[in-house]
């Protein structure tokens, strides 16, 4: 019973982070479109409001639900029935009562907040963001109760399901602005709109589960109170943090970025406009950070203390092997973009703005996806609060940051604060993990040699390549995309190729991966373990 319940898990936990990476490459992918349509200041309208919508997103998707799942395991353990009375009304009224005073708060505080970020033209804005809060009870009450039954499907086809309605909504919205030359600030409207619908949507997914379950008993229980506000309010709050690391950095961008850079110098539009190219980096970042710790999320389910104290010698081998392939992975994605970076820029955004800036933001890929690695493994090692704690430390040094840079450097401040706040996060929790786990030895692990080797094989094909195309590519922006393309897929073979030709893993890390056989035959030559 309990193999198979373990087996279930596991399965269950692959399926959410197959989802994850899905809604993860929709909401970056969708805002190449929205700036091309709408330009820099319509892209800076979305990147104002989409903290606040992600915020309560990651409520509904991770918070909440975590907490949720937690109760009803914990519960079913004491041998207490789910039933209505006892379960789903009290949490319900509790996360109505917590998410109706976010509404509440964001509602009435509109103009205050549009005043602070410096545009009060996105007063109608936040307060059409703040019906999403309204949403959440359903959604995580629903999402938390299956996931504590280890079903996993109707929390994976719901995310999956809202952010297909999200970014269709927003992309019709912005071809109607333009087609129908209506004020950019309705692309903010209809990005909160987007998130109702797409709140709707998952509501509709959940509840069809729901029905076809039928899991509501009539049995009763005295109802704890206390355990229910405790668990949802630090449980939930907490696990909603530690996916929020990329977010909390929008957050503060939004609320310090444009005051900050007319104290530097520039008129209310040109700030606009220059945070709005600012915010080109970030979907780059998201699309480079899953690819930095995508792989290292899908195995950090079967990490659990019980394993370590079990077999120290394969955990640590498991952590040393997940840690590796997310620190080269990263290196390679952050590496790549930058000397790529002016094709890109031009490519995806139609002009070269602000691209030395956005090269160096691009180093939270590498930043974010360690600390997102590392934070994993001690999560699964149960130090959450600790985890989510760091994240907080980040954001405030995030939001300092931008108020002593910016005013000096603009938006090179802004890119540098980022910088910073995430190389923090990434040496504190490093610390933290050798701290945790002392015998893991991770950079004594690395292959540094064969790093530097295949990093640089990359980058000077890169740059031969682009010195004899440049002209080219230059032509037209078919060109430039069919170049970027084939320059990011076969330079990433190349320094993947090189790393393995280098020895950079053994034996038993390649076998951790899909296709191993394959891998291994380049890699021939490694002893078996991997001395």
């Amino acid at each position: 019973m309990v193999g198979n319940e373990t087996n279930k898990l596991v399965k269950g936990a692959l399926l959410l982070t197959l989802a994850g990476l899905i809604s993860k490459v929709l909401s970056a992918g969708y805002r190449i479109p929205l700036q091309n349509l709408t330009g820099d200041i319509g892209f800076y309208i979305y990147q104002q409001v989409y903290p606040i919508l992600g915020i309560a997103m990651i409520l509904a998707l991770y918070g909440f639900p975590s907490a949720i799942s937690k109760m009803t395991i914990e519960l079913k353990e004491k041998g207490e029935s789910i039933s209505l009375k006892g379960f789903f009304i009290p949490i319900f009224l509790i996360l109505l009562a917590v998410n109706g005073a976010i509404f509440l708060f964001l509602f009435l505080n509109a103009e205050s907040l549009a005043l602070w970020v410096g545009d009060v033209n996105l007063t109608h804005t936040y307060r059409f963001a703040a019906f999403t809060f309204l949403l959440i009870p359903f959604t995580a009450l629903l999402r938390g109760f299956f996931q504590g039954e280890y079903e996993m499907k109707p929390t994976a086809f719901s995310q999956v399901g809202e952010q297909f309605v999200r970014v269709f909504i927003i992309i019709f919205a912005a071809v109607y602005v333009v087609i129908k030359n209506q004020s950019l600030y309705t692309i903010g409207q209809a990005a909160a709109l987007a998130s109702i619908v797409g709140g709707g949507t998952a509501i509709l997914i959940l509840g069809l589960f729901f029905v076809k379950r039928k899991p509501i008993t009539d049995e009763q229980f005295e109802i704890p109170w206390n355990y229910y506000v405790r668990t949802l309010l630090t449980l939930g709050i907490v696990a909603a943090l530690n996916h929020m690391v990329l977010l909390v950095i929008q957050f503060a961008d939004a609320f310090t970025l444009i005051p900050n850079l007319m104290t530097f110098g520039l008129s209310k539009l040109e700030a606009m406009e220059a945070k709005g190219v600012f915010d080109r980096g970030q979907p780059l970042i998201q699309l480079g950070t899953v690819l930095g710790s995508s792989f290292a999320l899908a195995l950090i389910p079967s990490i659990s203390k019980q394993k370590l104290n079990h077999n120290p010698t394969q955990f640590y081998q498991y952590i040393r092997g997940t840690m590796l392939f997310s620190f080269y992975l990263a290196i390679g994605a952050t590496v790549g973009l930058i000397v790529i970076f002016p094709e890109a820029n031009t490519l995806l955004y139609q002009n070269d703005k602000g691209t030395i800036n956005l090269q160096i933001i691009i180093l939270a890929i590498f930043l974010c996806s360690i600390a997102i690695t590392a934070s994993s493994i001690l999560q699964g090692l149960g130090y959450i609060k600790r985890t989510a704690g760091f994240i907080l430390i980040a954001f405030f040094v995030k939001w300092i940051g931008n108020q002593i840079m910016v005013p000096l450097f603009g938006i090179t401040g802004a890119a540098i604060a980022t910088v910073f706040s995430l190389f923090l996060l990434c040496t504190v929790v490093l610390f933290e993990l050798k701290r945790k786990l002392p015998d893991l030895k991770f950079f004594q692990r690395i292959n540094w040699w064969a790093l530097i080797k295949a990093t640089l094989a990359m980058v000077i094909y890169i740059l031969i390549t682009d010195y004899f195309f440049s002209t080219a590519i230059a032509q037209s922006r078919l060109n430039l995309l069919v170049y970027v393309i084939v320059i990011a897929i076969t330079g990433g073979l190349i320094y993947i190729f090189s790393l393995l030709k280098g020895r950079a893993f053994t034996a038993l890390e390649l076998r951790m991966l899909p296709f191993a056989s394959f891998f291994i035959r380049v890699h021939k030559g490694r002893n078996i373990d991997g001395s």
